[in-house]
């Protein structure tokens, strides 16, 4: 494992508690610094942070409220008295199906996890960053958003709006000392598989020229670089992680 440094710094990873969002804090604990996972499930949240050890804490957040968001930004700097870091991992992948069957409700249920809520802990966790003239975001989108994958438009959609809106911020904080990006994976083996049909999943390893998938490891380490002060010139951007997929 290369060695990055993320010594005294304090991150927030949204989604925290499973999947890479807790690759991504175990990458940063590893870093030297520490980390506070941002769950909706108080035991999963619990759990990881025990898990995660020393250096890591939890709270229980729902990413698409604007009003538990606000709360947990105030619990969190209470705590750690600075947010250096922001990951925004939590994310769901909603049903496999057709636009024209795709349910309404579950639409509006991807969008608000996926795009909504990160926009709003952006938007809540900004002043803390532009008050220190210091931060980086780090918004998980995916290469769907690029290519769209058929029977997973409110995903592809989603993650599409997460580009965008990490070039749109970018920009907005470029004059100030907080760096936002986003990262593309391919398919990474997570518990988000659950959600998805066997079909769309053998669909999403046929479209990777390494043919396999990406692994959490392998995600966090780039994440993880891109929450150092070595990712300085970097802002608005969106680097890819698909084993050779990334068509632009």
């Amino acid at each position: 494992m290369n060695q990055l440094d993320f010594k005294g710094r304090h991150a927030v990873v949204t989604g925290g508690a499973a999947g890479l969002g807790f690759a991504i804090a175990q990458r940063l604990l590893a870093s030297g610094g520490r980390v506070t996972v941002w769950d909706r499930d108080e035991a999963a949240a619990s759990k990881a942070a025990r898990e995660l050890g020393a250096g890591a804490g939890f709270v229980v957040v729902d990413v698409a409220s604007e009003t538990s968001v606000r709360e947990a930004v105030k619990a969190t700097l209470q705590r750690e008295k600075r947010i250096d870091a922001l990951v925004n991992s939590a994310g769901i992948t909603g049903p496999n199906a057709k636009v024209w069957d795709y349910p309404v409700d579950a639409w509006r249920q991807v969008m608000e996890v996926n795009l909504t809520g990160l926009f709003i802990c952006c938007r809540e966790v900004v002043p803390a960053m532009r008050e220190a003239n210091y931060g980086r975001i780090v918004n998980i989108a995916s290469v769907a958003g690029k290519d769209g994958n058929p029977n997973a438009s409110a995903y592809s959609a989603s993650k599409a709006g997460v580009m965008a809106l990490t070039k749109s911020l970018g920009k907005e904080l470029a004059d100030t000392g907080v760096r936002v990006n986003c990262v593309t994976p391919a398919a990474v083996k997570t518990g988000m598989f659950d959600q998805m049909s066997q079909q769309h999943i053998d669909f999403m390893l046929s479209k990777i020229p390494m043919g396999r998938f990406g692994m959490p490891e392998e995600i966090a380490a780039m994440v993880s670089w891109l929450c150092t002060e070595d990712c300085s010139f970097s802002t608005g951007a969106v680097f890819d992680l698909s084993g050779g997929r990334a068509t632009y």
